[in-house]
């Protein structure tokens, strides 16, 4: 009993310190690399197959292909990556993670661990303590987590064999395909449990080594370790955007996907495991067999869904839909009318006026502040993803049959979709949920800063509803509001010399008024050449069913317009 208790002691000792090092070295060579490594990411995927070596290169340096895979995951929520270029860092993360079982197999059973690993650890301290606070120091870390990597398997295997020696193991050899489906959930199951498919791999070759499990069980097992890897990246995608998910998916259709193979010609996958042995010249063990074996059927599964890789990007971006990415889609383009110019002119008016109904909005709730951080960002993001897809049309209109006046409409489209996008950047500076709109405590001052929010809203609203609207009358407003933020500017200025607000809340709240100013004068523009646009295509709303144009041209449109709040709302009433 008490041997048992040693045993079970060891391996938890040598399984803690495996996980230990693992997270040393990655979190050591992550901080060591710094900025670099976001960089050499986003370098390095370009292509699939440059993202394919890179995954490869990172997760042999790192030891963890859940710790890449997660770190990618990141980078695609942040922007820093697109899906398309983070699946060949997931092919490659896991070829990358055969490392592990090549370390514990060549290195792992046949050297004096402690002749190098507690060197390494001394020196790895040495240059932690040597160097605080510098990357030398997140170096040593990685150091010292590469030596503790040795030292846990070398506990590993001890505790192995002292099980091999207390219990009959006989009954739990792989024989039939029951035993190897046994040993595949065995696999999986450790896998999730210590959050790394390294950790599983070792622990497998170790027993294989020490003659715990047959070959044919460590297989199945290594297997599972594959599957069980993903679960790591699926916690990770939990919140996550979604391409984030898409990114998941890819990893746990790859992995299924490889092992299902891997099982479905296990014999044949040895016998080709046994012809490298020969043809390398490498002595036959447990150990270099399943290593060789780890890496084959990884490559394999490279080699099986790469051809595919396109098709499989193209079945992800069609699945994980966000809400963004739902109300995104573009209501009055298609594909079968860019080959008529004249109607694809039409769609992009009244998808444009759609744009424009969201974009106001999102301007005014960025003055007042009427929504979460959450809601205000997915309104804004909904805009630029309308944006793109209005700018892919146009490049995808049929340019044979264009007319000279129809390319200048484009061109034109294209103009107002850019100042819409500014004034969205503007609003996005502007909207802070966290902070009250401008209060100094200075009478004329908080009069004068809600007056101007007052009267920027009130630009707005009668530019979107402006079909009546002479331009000369819309010119006149902006150049009032102009008036209007000169003469705040100037008295903000001067309650700054005469301290009645702080030099820093002066300049916050003059740089914030300019904001505001900007987004008017870029709403100001847009809607003067959409408005000129509707005349001259004579673009109508397929939802209108009065047959007015698509900004309104009645009361009971404008008195609808400044007052819904609702987006889908006030599309109807702009269409």
């Amino acid at each position: 009993m008490l041997e048992t208790i040693k045993i079970i002691g060891a391996l938890l000792g040598g399984l803690g310190l495996f996980l230990l090092a693992i997270g040393m070295m990655t979190d050591g060579l992550k901080l060591a690399a710094g900025s670099s490594l976001k960089k050499m990411l986003a370098n390095w995927t370009k292509t699939p197959l440059r993202g394919i070596f890179s995954g490869f290169i990172i997760t042999a340096i790192v030891q963890s292909s859940s710790a890449v895979t997660v770190a990618s995951i990141g980078f695609v929520n942040a922007g820093l990556l697109n899906m398309r270029q983070t699946l060949g860092i997931v092919y490659g993360a896991n070829v990358g993670t055969t490392m592990t079982g090549w370390l514990v197999a060549l290195v792992g059973f046949k050297l004096n661990i402690h002749a190098f690993a507690f060197p390494m650890i001394g020196i790895g301290m040495l240059v932690k303590l040597l160097k605080p606070g510098h990357r030398a120091a997140a170096f040593g870390v990685a150091l010292v987590g590469f030596g503790l990597f040795f030292v846990g398997i070398d506990i590993l295997k001890t505790a192995f064999e002292g099980l091999v020696e207390t219990f009959d193991i006989s009954a739990f050899t792989a024989q039939g395909l029951t035993g190897v489906v046994v040993f595949l959930l065995i696999g999986i199951v450790m896998t999730i449990l210590t959050q790394s498919s390294s950790a599983a791999i070792a622990l497998t070759i170790t027993a294989a080594a020490s003659g715990m499990i047959e070959l044919y069980a460590a297989a199945a097992m290594v297997i599972g370790a594959n599957i069980g890897t993903t679960s790591t990246a699926m916690i990770a995608a939990i919140g996550a955007t979604s391409q984030a998910k898409r990114v998941v998916g890819a990893q746990v259709i790859f992995n299924v996907v490889t092992a299902m193979v891997a099982l479905s010609i296990l014999p044949l996958l040895f016998l080709t495991v046994e012809a490298l042995e020969k043809a390398i010249g490498l002595e036959a063990n447990p150990g270099i067999t399943l290593a060789i074996f780890h890496s084959v059927f990884n490559v394999l599964g490279v080699l099986l869904v790469f051809p595919f890789n396109s098709r499989l990007a193209s079945f992800l971006e069609k699945r994980f839909l966000s809400w963004e990415e739902k109300e995104s889609h573009p209501k009055y383009l298609d594909k079968a009318i860019a080959a008529t110019p004249i109607l694809a002119l039409n769609a992009l008016v009244l998808e444009m006026q759609g744009i424009a109904t969201r974009v106001s909005h999102l301007c005014k709730h960025a003055i007042s502040s009427g929504q979460t951080a959450a809601e205000f960002r997915a309104k804004a993001s909904i805009i630029k993803l309308l944006s793109g897809e209005v700018s892919n049309f146009i490049v995808g209109i049929e340019r044979s049959a264009l007319t000279e006046e129809i390319t200048k409409s484009l061109a034109t489209l294209l103009r107002i979709e850019q100042y819409f996008l500014s004034c969205t950047n503007s609003a996005e500076r502007i909207f802070e949920p966290s902070k009250p709109l401008e209060k100094f405590g200075v009478e004329y001052l908080d009069r004068d800063t809600q007056k101007f929010f007052g009267h920027v809203i009130e630009f707005i609203d009668v530019g979107l509803i402006a079909a009546d609207i002479s331009d000369s009358q819309i010119d006149e407003q902006s150049a009032a509001l102009q008036v209007e933020y000169d003469q705040l500017k100037a008295n903000l200025l001067l309650a700054g010399t005469r301290s009645q607000i702080s030099v820093h809340h002066m300049s916050e709240a003059i740089e914030h008024m300019g904001e505001l100013k900007r987004m008017a004068q870029q709403w100001h523009k847009a809607i003067k050449r959409i408005k000129q646009l509707v005349v001259e295509s004579g673009a109508v709303s397929q939802d209108s069913s009065d047959g007015n144009d698509a900004l309104g041209s009645n009361d009971e449109d404008r008195k609808t317009s400044i007052n819904d709040v609702s987006d889908k709302q006030a599309l109807t009433t702009l269409s």
